[in-house]
């Protein structure tokens, strides 16, 4: 044991039946960092749960109880950082943490089967998990809330086996095994009688595949038996079109009109312009981690990129001031380890792209791609983005502005608009990032990606990358389980690669219990 990442061999923290054995030790001084971060978490949580409205909101739904996993889904993506990178990954999950407990607490207040504060609900808007939140920039006076991202997003990141029980209720109710499960499993908690109801309006969008949209239907149904008006946004699918834009620009303009008429509040564009700025800023931060990347000391990568982007580029789009302080920190911290030369994994041997949809159900699948085999995951799909500056003063601009960031959103930016976005960009990024490898996550039951499998293998060999797939099935670790998708990795490094691992204790974990 020791204060250097590696000195301790973190396999051997796992038993059999049970999670953990002990907390990672490492070195006084980040020990008791962790520790302390660790008590602040489990102090947030007590505070949540002083509140009536909460208590009862975590009796009413059966998908409350994977939130008491939530300091040790922090805990499993810190493995083996030290100094500053343990500090970079918790300002990200400890302010992720206590932004879904607002959510939550937002959830219940309005909730019907719970708080059922009237006043709060009529000043709440409803969107998907998967969708940008940016159209709601605009409206200072409302609250922008998922409860999908509660019930459904959040869970699986917290127990992986969370919405089980939901994909087993929608598949008796017909649907085949084989559709996406994250729609499914969202269909599945409103026909189970777990969706929150509450709220002024909804706006949906049609983000990914059939499978949203089929999800979409059962919900907005669900919002119309609850007498919740919903407004469904129909972005092009050809988003990289000049043709299409003044379609979906009209769209949005729709959309902002139905929020106005069923709230009563109207579109504040100076509002607006200053969460715009923050959310600039947000981006040129992540930009800058990024560009990090391309360098022979990456800062900011892997998990700690992807799980953090994802909320701050969609969910929170510069509405919360908290975020973009953090976000300087954050830089503060990557700038001062990248001066001194300091390495997330100081003995890595592969720079990795990492590609496709990532499993929810072993999002710390990238810890552990850097403590097992030295692989550094540099940057993910999800986060490359659409990082154009949008406009901060000109009104007819923004319009445009907003629909092209619904077009590009995360993972849609990359499942449509052509090939090119999905197969061309990939071998584009490697180059761009000096990368000898790329995780190809193969999610079994998105269609679109799978159909591309061969085109993968013969790009991946005309440009000399190393090409590893991975396989999972988003949502249902019954169907992969974590340990099959480590053994992915294991076989193609051992047999191809011809390397043995840095930590030969991290290759085979018993963590099939764990959540």
């Amino acid at each position: 044991m020791g204060a250097k990442a590696g000195s301790e061999r973190l396999g051997d923290l796992y038993t059999k039946g049970r999670v953990k054995k002990r907390r990672e030790w490492r070195g006084f001084k980040d020990t008791m960092y962790d520790y302390g971060r660790w008590l602040k978490i489990m102090g947030m949580l007590g505070k949540f749960m002083l509140k009536p409205n909460n208590v009862k909101g975590f009796f009413r739904y059966r998908w409350m109880l994977n939130y008491l996993a939530v300091p040790h889904m922090i805990d499993k993506h810190t493995a083996g950082l030290r100094g500053n990178y343990l500090r970079i990954a918790h300002e990200e999950y400890d302010l992720v943490a206590k932004d879904v407990a607002d959510l939550l607490t937002n959830v219940f207040r309005a909730d019907k089967n719970v708080g059922n504060d009237e006043a709060f609900s009529k000043k709440c808007v409803i969107l998907d998990e998967n969708e940008m939140f940016t159209i709601m920039c605009g409206f200072p006076n409302l609250k922008a809330v998922s409860w999908e991202t509660a019930a459904v997003y959040v869970s699986v990141l917290l127990n992986g086996s969370a919405v089980t029980h939901y994909l087993d209720v929608v598949q008796e109710m017909g649907m085949p095994g084989d559709v996406c499960p994250m729609p499914a499993a969202e269909a599945g908690v409103a026909i189970d009688d777990d969706m929150p109801l509450f709220g002024a309006c909804a706006i949906q969008c049609n983000t990914t595949c059939d499978g949203s949209l089929m999800g979409n239907g059962i919900m907005s149904r669900a919002y119309d038996a609850a007498g919740i008006p919903c407004f469904q946004i129909a972005a092009p699918l050809r988003h990289t079109e000049e043709g299409v834009q003044d379609y979906c620009a009209q769209e949005i303009r729709n959309a902002i009109k139905f929020i106005e008429d069923n709230t009563g509040e109207k579109w504040d564009w100076d509002a607006y312009f200053t969460n715009i700025k923050r959310f600039n800023a947000e981006n040129r931060h992540r930009f800058s981690w990024m560009e990090m990347s391309r360098t022979d000391n990456p800062q900011v990568i892997g998990a700690n990129l992807a799980l953090y982007a994802e909320t701050t580029y969609m969910a929170v789009a510069g509405r919360a001031p908290a975020f973009l302080t953090a976000d300087e920190k954050i830089s503060r911290l990557a700038q001062e380890s990248f001066k001194k030369g300091e390495h997330v994994i100081p003995n890595a041997r592969h720079r990795a792209i990492i590609w496709g949809v990532q499993a929810q159900y072993y999002t710390d699948f990238l810890p552990w791609l850097q403590n097992c085999w030295g692989i550094l995951p540099l940057v993910d799909m999800l986060s490359l983005v659409y990082f154009d500056t949008v406009s901060e003063d000109d009104p007819e601009q923004a319009i445009y502005d907003i629909a092209k960031l619904y077009q590009e959103m995360i993972m849609r930016n990359r499942t449509h608009g052509g090939y090119e976005v999905l197969l061309d960009d990939l071998w584009r990024f490697c180059d761009y990032y000096n990368a000898d490898m790329v995780i190809l996550w193969e999610h079994i039951s998105c269609k679109a990606l799978d159909g591309m499998h061969g085109l993968f293998e013969e790009r991946a060999r005309e440009h000399g990358v190393r090409l590893v797939w991975v396989n999972h099935d988003l949502m249902d670790p019954r169907v992969i389980p974590r340990q099959n998708i480590r053994d992915d990795v294991n076989r193609y490094m051992r047999t191809i690669m011809n390397e043995e691992p840095i930590d030969p204790s991290l290759e085979v974990i018993d963590d099939v219990n764990a959540w």
